[in-house]
Protein backbone atom coordinates (compact mmCIF):
# COMPACT_ATOMS: atom_id res chain seq x y z
CA UNK A 1 0.00 0.00 0.00
CA UNK A 2 1.19 3.41 -1.03
CA UNK A 3 1.61 6.75 0.98
CA UNK A 4 1.17 7.22 5.05
CA UNK A 5 -2.29 6.16 5.16
CA UNK A 6 -2.32 2.30 6.11
CA UNK A 7 -5.55 0.83 4.93
CA UNK A 8 -6.84 -2.34 7.30
CA UNK A 9 -9.08 -4.38 6.50
CA UNK A 10 -11.17 -3.21 9.12
CA UNK A 11 -11.41 0.10 7.95
CA UNK A 12 -11.70 -0.98 4.38
CA UNK A 13 -15.77 -1.77 3.54
CA UNK A 14 -17.21 -4.94 1.42
CA UNK A 15 -16.13 -5.36 -1.82
CA UNK A 16 -19.70 -4.25 -2.98
CA UNK A 17 -19.93 -1.21 -0.86
CA UNK A 18 -16.50 -0.19 -2.44
CA UNK A 19 -17.96 -0.88 -6.35
CA UNK A 20 -21.01 1.21 -5.28
CA UNK A 21 -18.66 3.93 -3.92
CA UNK A 22 -16.74 3.81 -7.14
CA UNK A 23 -20.31 4.15 -9.22
CA UNK A 24 -20.97 7.13 -7.28
CA UNK A 25 -18.02 8.64 -8.19
CA UNK A 26 -18.48 7.89 -11.60
CA UNK A 27 -21.31 9.66 -11.66
CA UNK A 28 -20.66 12.34 -9.76
CA UNK A 29 -17.38 13.02 -12.06
CA UNK A 30 -19.84 12.94 -15.09
CA UNK A 31 -22.06 15.34 -14.15
CA UNK A 32 -19.18 17.83 -13.59
CA UNK A 33 -18.08 17.36 -17.16
CA UNK A 34 -15.16 14.85 -16.28
CA UNK A 35 -16.39 11.89 -17.88
CA UNK A 36 -14.36 8.69 -16.43
CA UNK A 37 -14.45 4.50 -17.06
CA UNK A 38 -16.09 2.30 -14.16
CA UNK A 39 -12.01 1.33 -13.94
CA UNK A 40 -10.88 4.24 -13.55
CA UNK A 41 -13.27 5.39 -10.57
CA UNK A 42 -12.17 1.95 -8.85
CA UNK A 43 -8.71 3.05 -9.39
CA UNK A 44 -9.91 6.70 -8.11
CA UNK A 45 -11.52 5.38 -5.17
CA UNK A 46 -8.18 3.20 -4.22
CA UNK A 47 -6.35 5.93 -3.97
CA UNK A 48 -8.85 7.53 -1.66
CA UNK A 49 -7.99 4.67 0.54
CA UNK A 50 -4.54 4.81 0.40
CA UNK A 51 -3.94 1.83 -1.87
CA UNK A 52 -1.84 1.86 -5.06
CA UNK A 53 -4.57 0.52 -7.24
CA UNK A 54 -7.83 -1.45 -7.03
CA UNK A 55 -6.19 -4.99 -6.73
CA UNK A 56 -4.56 -4.00 -3.36
CA UNK A 57 -7.68 -2.52 -2.27
CA UNK A 58 -10.01 -5.59 -3.10
CA UNK A 59 -7.88 -7.56 -0.59
CA UNK A 60 -7.45 -5.56 1.85
CA UNK A 61 -11.43 -5.21 1.70
CA UNK A 62 -11.09 -9.71 1.19
CA UNK A 63 -14.52 -11.76 0.60
CA UNK A 64 -16.37 -10.44 4.04
CA UNK A 65 -20.05 -10.85 3.28
CA UNK A 66 -21.50 -7.65 3.01
CA UNK A 67 -23.22 -6.43 6.46
CA UNK A 68 -26.34 -6.37 7.77
CA UNK A 69 -29.77 -4.50 5.87
CA UNK A 70 -30.02 -2.65 9.01
CA UNK A 71 -28.06 -1.63 12.11
CA UNK A 72 -28.73 -0.47 15.44
CA UNK A 73 -30.66 2.39 15.42
CA UNK A 74 -31.79 2.69 12.10
CA UNK A 75 -34.73 4.34 11.64
CA UNK A 76 -37.37 1.72 9.44
CA UNK A 77 -40.69 1.53 7.15
CA UNK A 78 -42.31 -1.15 5.81
CA UNK A 79 -45.15 -3.44 6.36
CA UNK A 80 -45.89 -6.39 9.28
CA UNK A 81 -48.34 -8.39 8.65
CA UNK A 82 -49.33 -6.96 5.65
CA UNK A 83 -50.00 -3.49 8.09
CA UNK A 84 -47.82 0.00 7.28
CA UNK A 85 -45.43 1.01 10.02
CA UNK A 86 -42.15 3.13 11.04
CA UNK A 87 -39.98 2.57 13.66
CA UNK A 88 -36.40 1.75 15.28
CA UNK A 89 -33.95 -0.92 14.92
CA UNK A 90 -33.24 -1.74 18.73
CA UNK A 91 -31.96 -5.37 18.29
CA UNK A 92 -29.86 -7.03 15.15
CA UNK A 93 -28.11 -10.42 15.63
CA UNK A 94 -26.83 -12.24 12.82
CA UNK A 95 -27.19 -15.75 12.54
CA UNK A 96 -25.59 -17.17 9.54
CA UNK A 97 -24.79 -15.79 6.31
CA UNK A 98 -27.87 -13.53 4.63
CA UNK A 99 -29.73 -14.06 8.09
CA UNK A 100 -30.16 -11.89 10.66
CA UNK A 101 -32.94 -11.47 13.95
CA UNK A 102 -34.22 -7.94 13.92
CA UNK A 103 -35.95 -6.32 16.83
CA UNK A 104 -38.47 -3.09 15.81
CA UNK A 105 -39.37 -0.88 18.05
CA UNK A 106 -43.00 0.69 16.41
CA UNK A 107 -43.48 4.33 16.44
CA UNK A 108 -47.18 3.38 16.67
CA UNK A 109 -48.85 0.24 17.66
CA UNK A 110 -49.89 -2.02 14.54
CA UNK A 111 -52.91 -3.77 14.72
CA UNK A 112 -51.73 -7.61 13.83
CA UNK A 113 -55.29 -8.71 13.14
CA UNK A 114 -57.43 -8.15 10.38
CA UNK A 115 -60.79 -9.37 11.67
CA UNK A 116 -62.85 -6.46 12.58
CA UNK A 117 -64.30 -8.14 15.60
CA UNK A 118 -61.53 -7.75 17.27
CA UNK A 119 -57.83 -6.18 17.72
CA UNK A 120 -54.35 -7.33 19.08
CA UNK A 121 -51.28 -4.15 19.38
CA UNK A 122 -47.92 -4.89 18.94
CA UNK A 123 -45.65 -1.96 20.07
CA UNK A 124 -42.05 -4.34 19.51
CA UNK A 125 -41.78 -7.12 17.17
CA UNK A 126 -38.97 -9.60 16.57
CA UNK A 127 -38.16 -11.34 13.39
CA UNK A 128 -35.85 -12.90 11.30
CA UNK A 129 -34.90 -11.20 7.97
CA UNK A 130 -32.90 -11.87 4.93
CA UNK A 131 -30.66 -9.52 3.08
CA UNK A 132 -33.48 -8.01 1.51
CA UNK A 133 -35.40 -7.23 4.38
CA UNK A 134 -38.01 -10.00 4.62
CA UNK A 135 -38.62 -12.70 6.25
CA UNK A 136 -38.86 -16.45 4.88
CA UNK A 137 -42.65 -16.73 6.63
CA UNK A 138 -44.93 -15.77 4.94
CA UNK A 139 -48.66 -14.95 5.72
CA UNK A 140 -51.80 -17.09 4.12
CA UNK A 141 -52.10 -14.66 1.33
CA UNK A 142 -47.93 -15.47 0.54
CA UNK A 143 -47.04 -12.14 1.78
CA UNK A 144 -43.61 -11.67 4.04
CA UNK A 145 -44.56 -11.23 7.82
CA UNK A 146 -42.14 -8.42 7.85
CA UNK A 147 -41.42 -6.49 4.25
CA UNK A 148 -38.95 -3.82 5.52
CA UNK A 149 -38.41 -1.03 2.90
CA UNK A 150 -34.93 -0.67 2.01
Amino acid sequence: MDGSVRTTPERVPPVETLKSQARRLRDSLQAAGTPVSHAQALELLARQYGCRDWNVLHAAAGNRPPPAPVQLGDRVRGRYLSQAFAGEIIGVRELAEGRYRITVQFDEPVDVVTWDSFSAFRRRVSCTIDRRGRTAERTSDGRPHMELAL
